[in-house]
């Protein structure tokens, strides 16, 4: 019995020095491959700073050029061709995103085909093919009542937001469609049990649910579309990259009236970078205090 115990104390010590950490030799680790990273990233920055900066670039072009009026009047029509076309994105988007739910197969196969057909063509084709619609349909209007030529109205403006606001459509259904299928059943059995239809319970109780879901995604969208709008300079509409391009074919400096451009839209970008940021957080709000109060 005393043998026994023992055997026990002896143990328990045994146990009482394996747990006690400070008789051990702290060893750092070497990160070798962090810092062989680091290094490699850093000789590629200093690389391409020095491509740069000993190139055949004249920076003096780039700066003349940046606040051209011919360049700021290119940034004004990309700026409000991105805002209007997102916002007939948003709208189709919405609408045929509800159109999916519809208990109608013909509603619901109306809005597959949407979906199906825009995502399916090139962004650049659709473009194209809405600045040439007057050769498919010559006028457009109520025969005996009004008409009007296509090819006056098909404007390379409104060419370019029927094709970027059209196509994007196709692209939001499905992002609105995931954000209200994200919200609970049990949501949409509420609003049904106090007397709300559909639209009611979508307009107050299942959109602002599902903004959390929808708003990250349509942010990127719109941040794309402001990119997207230099494949109108095809169709000769002057926003920033035609403006950029209608320059160096004048006066042959290529790539320092491309940096122009470039310069341009980083800054529409990061300012709507930041809207976004302040918007998600927005949304977001109520859903931060329900996690922190769990």
């Amino acid at each position: 019995m005393l043998l026994e115990v023992g055997e026990q104390l002896v143990k328990a010590d045994q146990r009482g020095h394996a747990d006690d950490l400070s008789q051990f030799e702290h060893v750092r680790r070497k990160h070798i491959g962090r810092y062989f990273a680091a290094a490699v990233v850093l000789v590629m920055a200093l690389w391409i700073i020095r491509a740069f900066a000993h190139g055949q670039i004249e920076w003096s072009v780039s700066w003349q050029y940046l606040t051209a009026r011919t360049v700021l009047f290119g940034l004004g029509n990309t700026v409000l061709l991105a805002v209007l076309a997102m916002l007939l994105g948003i709208v189709l988007g919405v609408i045929v995103a509800i159109m999916r739910f519809s208990a109608s197969p013909i509603i619901n196969w109306a809005a597959l085909a949407y979906v199906w057909l825009f995502r399916g063509v090139p962004s650049l084709l659709q473009l194209l093919l809405w600045f040439n619609l007057a050769l498919v349909f010559p006028t457009i209007g109520i025969p005996g009542l009004f008409e009007w030529r296509t090819v006056d109205l098909m404007t390379p403006f409104f060419a370019a937001l029927l094709g970027l606001g059209i196509n994007q459509g196709a692209y939001t259904s499905e992002v609105v469609r995931a954000g209200l299928l994200s919200v609970e059943d049990g949501q949409y059995e509420a609003a049904s049990a106090i007397g709300m239809h559909r639209l009611q319970a979508l307009r107050r109780i299942i959109l602002p649910q599902a903004m959390r879901v929808i708003l990250p995604p349509i942010g990127n969208e719109f941040i794309g579309m402001v990119k997207w709008t230099s494949l109108a300079s095809v169709i000769q509409f002057s926003e920033v990259m035609y403006a950029s391009e209608s320059i160096y074919y004048v006066n042959n400096r290529v790539i320092e009236l491309l940096f122009v451009a470039a310069f341009w839209y980083l800054i529409v970008v990061t300012v709507l970078s930041f809207l976004q940021g302040r918007l998600e957080r927005y949304f977001a709000r109520g859903a931060g205090r329900a996690s922190q109060s769990r």
